[in-house]
């Protein structure tokens, strides 16, 4: 691992002598907490400052930051989900000048603009990025090439494909998720709605799900699925039919990369005698950001994790930890925890545009046998995965109705009025106005 400068917590030595700070993450697993409370200690051996690493349950993270909050008990640093972040600033827990400092003393310019932008309120930003990932479409490539196709990065390009390749039971041209009861269904839904400009909430607070965009997102979500097999899919039939080299196309989390390159035992590539083979990877290609008819641009989906200083914070020594974690080599220790879903929301430093993309790309990832992802899938394949961060995307969050959001997770609402088109058991005209009124609803 190359090192890096680590020039801003340098400085503080001596000023940040005997500070303590607590901080609260939900890096929960053992071995992640190992590495944490390790950095923790890195970082008081330079600055003095102690911090206390408290593990915490994401799902347990709304009860304990109100209770918190309202004994006047809160941590000096939270390690959250983008979820959180807005709702948390407007309650006043977040301290938002404190973060906006940080990211300005790193250079804005330094992160990746569409995660960073999920964070900005009209004061400022209300934490500051951390890590993230964005969701996946993984293709055959050598089909692709073999039949003379361009890379699945638009609807067209994807419908194309899919009656091209679309040979069942042989190979199906597409797995989408139908499974209403699956988080991963909902992903799947706002990641191609967003690659087609379909917004939830508008600028003005106004339900959005605009009538065309939501239409052609509808009818083109409704080709995938035609090119499925039957029954409720989700994440498990997608890796399992890809694995199995009955698939063209799927959409997945970037957790999928070690996996398909055989260094995780519990989820063998089957599409061989090896269930180790490289094979599988080496002939696949991945694309970040999709773009639909009515929003040639397009878009990625992203999952995003941000350091939180909160309002009784010791202000100075949260913000030398943050800026200190994000700036050098404790920044790539930080992601080696897990790095094929730990994806570096800072590109690199101002002198070194791409030192954390580069370094991360050298980091191992693996259960029962370990490589890099830049060693499994070369370079280009590794700067497309981050460039998707760049143009990454969110419903809501920039418009402060994350809650909103959540509610639709929750509910299954969308999920379920999709599958029922899907099923036939409604007109897309219909479901499209079903959608617009049901989501007000929520709101």
């Amino acid at each position: 691992m190359k090192r890096l400068v680590v020039p801003l917590a340098l400085a503080l030595i001596g000023s940040l002598a005997f500070a303590q700070l607590r901080m609260w993450t939900t890096q929960v697993q053992p071995e992640r907490m190992e590495v944490q409370e390790s950095i923790a200690a890195q970082f008081e051996a330079q600055t003095g400052t102690a911090i206390e690493v408290i593990p915490v349950e994401e799902s347990e993270l709304a009860t304990r930051i109100t209770a918190a909050f309202s004994a006047g008990d809160l941590p000096d640093l939270i390690y959250h989900p983008v979820s959180q972040t807005i709702g948390w600033a407007e309650a006043g827990i977040l301290d938002v000048t404190a973060a906006s400092e940080v990211i300005d003393a790193l250079g804005e310019s330094t992160f990746a603009q569409g995660l960073l932008g999920l964070n900005a309120t009209p004061d400022g930003y209300a934490a500051v990025p951390s890590d993230g990932w964005t969701q996946l479409l993984v293709y055959r490539a050598d089909l692709f090439e073999e039949a003379g196709l361009a890379p699945p990065t638009s609807y067209a390009a994807i419908e194309t494909a899919v009656e091209a390749l679309h040979d069942p039971p042989n190979t199906f041209g597409f797995v989408a998720a139908t499974d209403v009861d699956n988080d991963y269904t909902m992903q799947v839904i706002e990641h191609l709605f967003l690659a087609n400009g379909v917004q939830l909430v508008n600028d003005d607070g106004s339900i959005g799900l605009d009538a065309e965009a939501t239409t052609h997102a509808l009818e083109f979500y409704k080709t995938l699925a035609d090119a499925s097999p039957d029954g409720n899919l989700f994440w498990q039939q997608s890796r399992e039919l890809y694995f199995d080299g009955r698939a063209a196309m799927i959409v997945w989390s970037p957790f999928i990369l070690d996996e398909m390159a055989g260094l995780r035992d519990a989820a063998p590539v089957t599409i061989g005698d090896d269930p180790t083979t490289t094979e599988l990877a080496e002939v696949t290609g991945i694309v970040t950001n999709l773009a639909g008819p009515d929003h040639p641009e397009g878009a990625s989906w992203a999952a995003l994790s941000n350091w939180g200083i909160t309002v009784d914070a010791d202000t100075e020594a949260a913000q030398a930890f943050v800026e200190w974690i994000l700036d050098g080599d404790a920044y790539l220790e930080w992601l080696s925890m897990a790095p094929e879903g730990l994806f570096p929301v800072r590109n690199g430093t101002s002198a070194d545009a791409t030192a954390f993309v580069d370094g991360w790309g050298e980091l191992d990832v693996g259960v029962d046998r370990r490589a890099s992802l830049g060693e499994l899938y070369g370079e280009d394949v590794v700067n497309d995965i981050v460039a998707g961060l760049a143009v990454a995307d969110r419903w809501a969050y920039a418009q402060g109705e994350g809650a909103l959001l959540s509610r639709l997770y929750g509910t299954r609402v969308m999920a379920e009025l999709v599958r029922s088109y899907l099923d036939g058991e409604a007109t897309v005209e219909e479901t499209v106005e079903r959608l617009q009124s049901r989501v007000a609803a929520l709101q």
